[in-house]
């Protein structure tokens, strides 16, 4: 026999989705946050927009987009983790540490890392593209 559920099940229900809800705000709040506060991420926008434009213009195939996208969003994670390291580094000392340097040096790495990567993948993607065009 279907009993109506209890008052706490519904409770519980929305407190999931208002945690997620607030989930959602926090991931948002830190893109924002990343895109606001560091340059690199600004210059990394405006590369992800030439390249979605070129992207179109080229009319890329399905796995090309694939490529392209899992490549801008490997380089905003990589900058995302490289900029908390930063911050949570400077929060625990301003004083040069050397442990804490080569942290941030290895975030550094990441980011530049991923951002050589990305460019290849572009190249081997756009160069053909553009070199057909002459």
């Amino acid at each position: 026999m279907w009993q109506k559920p209890a008052a706490s099940a519904k409770r519980n229900k929305m407190n999931y989705l208002t945690k997620r809800k607030k989930a959602f705000g926090y991931a948002f709040k830190g893109i924002a946050t990343l895109v606001r506060g560091e340059a690199h991420a600004r210059l990394h926008v405006i590369s992800a927009i030439a390249v979605i434009i070129c992207g179109f213009i080229f009319n890329l195939c399905p796995w090309e987009w694939v490529s392209i996208i899992i490549c801008i969003g490997g380089v905003f994670m990589a900058e995302a983790f490289n900029s908390a390291i930063e911050r949570l580094a400077d929060r625990i000392t301003r004083e040069y540490d050397p442990l804490i340097g080569q942290a941030k040096d290895l975030g550094a790495g990441a980011v530049l890392l991923f951002s050589i990567a990305t460019l290849a993948i572009a190249a081997i993607i756009f160069l053909p593209k553009i070199i057909a065009l002459f």
